[in-house]
């Protein structure tokens, strides 16, 4: 996003709203004790100062240098808003667990024209109940086990058996790759490789592109290329349902096939057209776009981690060999729950590489925390990545350590100040929290997990140039993570 098209969108748009902004606050600012702060410049606030790329693994100078001068909540405009920031995690568990009667979701009105207006992102109320109960019940436990757990697995061994001895590439386009195509496979049943498939997945690349974006819908700007794409993205959904409403017509309700999300959703809700498709595309942002960044930051990590690199290996070696003497060859649910050292890097992978670092919300009324007063209205920015760097919560917490979160730590400086307590669990909020806790959450760990398994088994890597996750504020890899691969002689 360029300054030149935030500041063409926000000068005009913001004019009147900020005046109106200004003299209310001036009216409200004797009676109420607000956090201190400042409100920046006319019109833009400091959303520039917010926007500004940094490595995930840190805050960023601008919010490190306004919580040494204003304390962990403090006030501010931005997005044309006047808003409450808060980097203190007691007050952002308070804002998640009273969603719908305290506060409610209020992202920028731009992400609706992307994503839809009944995208689960934007929808709030019952009908944001109706939507996530409905991912829930497309990722059950059973069918984690019986199905997203087997197809993992071959998706993650159709990506890595086509990586050649000593060969370059981008780490995070072979993740998306993956991820991509396991989702496109069970929400729209597209296989890889398929014209569909490979239109979806380069539709996407401008689609995520213009989701940050200043929503300017002038030629030439990312997002007027994202909402082209949400155009195309859709008619091939809407074709893909036509097709099945045609076997409906001819066969009855009942003769649907619910193996994919699209099928489970026609066969048994109610929802409109123009809500499942809405539906359908968020889904398939959501279901990829995260965990292949998580994977991607796995890799970066573990390069840096021998010892952590090892210790998996011999995991993953464990389970093999107790499979060979059973002679099972497909993973099952029993070895997925014996990766307990894996999960511990998939939880330090989250909590350092902080995917999400901050939710949109608002004030439905007059709050009052730690004395201070959020008035009904503003916006509210919980910066959930604050606790994770923080070493109130976590032992040298810019340390990539893995053991922290066995049960009894004892390798590598276990954290004194709750590594795996449920202090530093409760402050770890990956995939948000309270009721719009991410739907797909223990499906994006069973991904990372299975593919961590093969990765591990079959590889060893090296960085053939610098690169750093940078927060933009989506997480990203500006080089791609080049690696280099070597397979390893005794892979499985």
């Amino acid at each position: 996003m360029s300054i030149l098209e935030f500041l063409l969108y926000i000068i005009p748009l913001f004019l009147g709203l900020y005046w109106i902004i200004i003299n209310s606050f001036k009216t409200k600012k004797s009676t109420l004790n607000l956090p201190p702060g400042k409100m920046g410049l006319p019109f833009i606030g400091e959303t520039i100062g917010l926007v500004k790329p940094y490595p995930t693994t840190t805050l960023g100078n601008f919010m490190e240098e306004h919580i040494a001068r204003y304390g962990k909540i403090y006030k501010s405009n931005m997005f044309g808003l006047p808003t409450i920031v808060s980097a203190d995690p007691g007050l952002n568990r308070y804002i998640l667990q009273n969603e719908g009667t305290q506060f409610e979701c209020c992202y920028p009105k731009s992400l609706a024209g992307i994503f839809g207006k009944w995208s689960m992102l934007v929808v709030v109320g019952d009908m944001h109940k109706e939507m996530r109960q409905i991912a829930l019940n497309f990722m059950t436990q059973s069918r984690l086990k019986s199905i997203f757990l087997k197809e993992a697995e071959n998706h993650t061994l159709l990506v890595l058996n086509s990586w050649k001895q000593n060969c370059s590439f981008s780490a995070q386009d072979e993740s998306r790759k993956f991820t991509f195509n396991l989702m496109a496979k069970q929400i729209l049943s597209l296989n890889p490789g398929d014209k569909d498939t490979e239109l979806l997945k380069n539709k996407y690349s401008s689609f995520f592109k213009g989701i940050v974006s200043a929503p300017l819908n002038l030629p030439g700007t990312n997002y007027r290329r994202a909402l082209k794409s949400r155009s195309t993205i859709l008619k091939l959904i809407e074709a893909k349902m036509s097709e099945r409403l045609e076997k409906m017509k001819k066969h009855g309700k009942e003769s649907l096939n619910d193996d994919d999300l699209l099928g489970w959703v026609m066969k048994h809700t109610n929802l409109t057209t123009e809500q499942i498709l809405d539906l359908i595309l968020s889904m398939l942002f959501a279901g990829h776009e995260t965990s292949s960044i998580s994977i991607s930051l796995a890799i970066f990590f573990l390069q840096d981690s021998p010892a952590v690199l090892q210790q998996l290996r011999e995991e993953h070696l464990s389970i093999s060999r107790a499979k060979q003497e059973s002679n099972e060859k497909e993973l099952n649910w029993e070895d997925y729950k014996k990766m307990e050292f894996t999960q511990c890097v998939i939880t330090e992978t989250l909590r350092l590489g902080n995917i999400i670092r901050y939710l949109h919300r608002k004030a439905i009324k007059d709050v009052q925390y730690k004395g201070f007063d959020i008035p009904k209205g503003w916006q509210v920015l919980p910066v959930v990545s604050a606790a994770h760097i923080d070493p109130t919560y976590f032992d040298k917490p810019s340390v990539f350590n893995p053991w922290r979160w066995l049960p009894s730590s004892t390798h590598g400086g276990g954290n004194s100040n709750g590594g795996g307590t449920p202090s530093s669990t409760m402050n770890l909020l990956p995939f948000g929290g309270g009721s719009r806790l991410c739907a797909g959450m223990e499906l994006a760990k069973l991904e990372m997990a299975i593919f961590i398994r093969h990765l591990v088994l079959n590889f060893t890597w090296e960085f053939t140039d610098n690169d750093q996750a940078m927060a933009y504020p989506y997480v990203e890899f500006p080089k791609g993570l080049p690696i280099k691969v070597q397979r390893l002689a005794s892979g499985i």
